[in-house]
């Protein structure tokens, strides 16, 4: 590696260049959602070129902060009507989580070889630095589980919008909602809020602590209208972006040859996940009154911040979304560990 490609902020400038052609050419084309899926299909096809590709922590939270605020522009009092029958959807996510976790494991097992410790973990439908954690704990076979886990964040990236359009839905949203553009100033109270409430958040370990305080900051202050108004366009492209650029540079590190090896479990393993969160998305949403697609993306498990930024896109409200991410990270804190629990030890061991 030269001494070009060390420095932190030189490797996140050039990838977020080549999300932002990815984001163009995406544009072009007419892929839907193009400013998260074009950066992140073009970005992980780079890093699997072998170019070390990757964000800058201080780059990534402030995106996270960014897309926060304007995520929590679509809070208000009429959103939360359904907040009462929220128990219900999250009792039927728990379901998901565990059906999930059952076929994929089988799956990953039985067919494409893998210990029954190191499916549980690559099956797990997100938490993946709580996953690699487990796996380093266990000796498990960490880089296949790295891909199977990129393959899911990235395919359920680009999986989600053509589903919906299968499913008859409109995913041609704008980026930003229709309305007055927030002034410079409520924005500047709502970053420094946004920024303390942050820092909070990750000293307690708070996942995509930046983006949830963003969003909780921005809610806040569209409940009691102090801060009026929709995040600037142009501020909530280049936040996608960066999001899209994060999902593809995970695949920084991966060889061509890792993704032969376990591109196919991923693939299959995500195909698993997202028809089961379809089947569920279809009851909760009639139960809850609101669409399927704002359903399916607050249970299609791909990354906390990619299907955050999507259910912004989609108009869905921001408030569920959330709360049902940061619940399957919750639930399966406690299903993984007693899910491996049940593998039990390899032969080997």
């Amino acid at each position: 590696m030269t001494t070009f490609t060390k420095s932190p902020l030189i490797r996140t400038a050039i990838a977020l260049a080549i999300g932002a052609i990815g984001a163009i050419v995406g544009w072009l084309v007419g892929l839907p959602l193009f400013p998260l899926m074009g950066p992140a299909l073009c970005v992980a096809a780079v890093a699997l070129m072998g170019v070390p590709l990757t964000l800058d922590t201080r780059v990534r939270d402030a995106a996270f902060l960014v897309i926060g605020i304007g995520i929590g522009t679509g809070v208000d009092a009429q959103a939360q009507a359904a907040f009462l029958r929220w128990p219900i959807a999250f009792a039927a996510l728990a379901v998901l989580l565990v059906l999930i976790l059952l076929i994929s494991r089988f799956l990953l097992s039985r067919v494409f070889g893998f210990d029954r410790r190191g499916a549980v973990l690559a099956s797990t439908p997100g938490h993946l630095s709580y996953v690699l954690s487990l796996g380093a704990e266990i000796h498990a076979d960490l880089t296949r589980i790295v891909v199977v886990q990129s393959v899911r964040i990235l395919a359920m990236t680009v999986a989600v919008p053509f589903l919906l359009i299968a499913m008859g839905f409109d995913v041609s949203s704008g980026i930003s909602r229709a309305g007055e553009v927030m002034s410079w100033g409520h924005f500047s109270v709502l970053l420094v809020l946004g920024l303390a409430v942050g820092l909070l958040f990750q000293r307690i370990r708070v996942p995509a602590a930046m983006l949830i305080a963003g969003m909780a900051a921005s809610s806040v202050g569209h409940l009691s209208e102090m801060t009026p108004g929709q995040l600037d366009p142009v501020l909530a492209l280049l936040g996608y972006v960066t999001i899209g650029t994060l999902i593809g540079s995970r695949f920084t590190g991966i060889t061509l040859a890792h993704l032969r090896a376990a591109a196919l479990a991923g693939v299959v393993t995500t195909g698993v996940a997202l028809g089961l969160a379809a089947g569920f998305a279809v009851p909760v949403a009639a139960f809850l009154g609101i669409p399927v697609a704002h359903v399916l993306v607050a249970f299609a498990p791909g990354g906390l911040d990619t299907m955050l930024a999507m259910g912004a896109m989609l108009g869905a409200d921001p408030g569920f979304v959330a709360a049902s991410h940061v619940g399957r990270l919750l639930i399966l804190t406690a299903l993984v560990p007693l899910f491996i629990a049940r593998a039990g030890k390899p032969a080997t061991e």
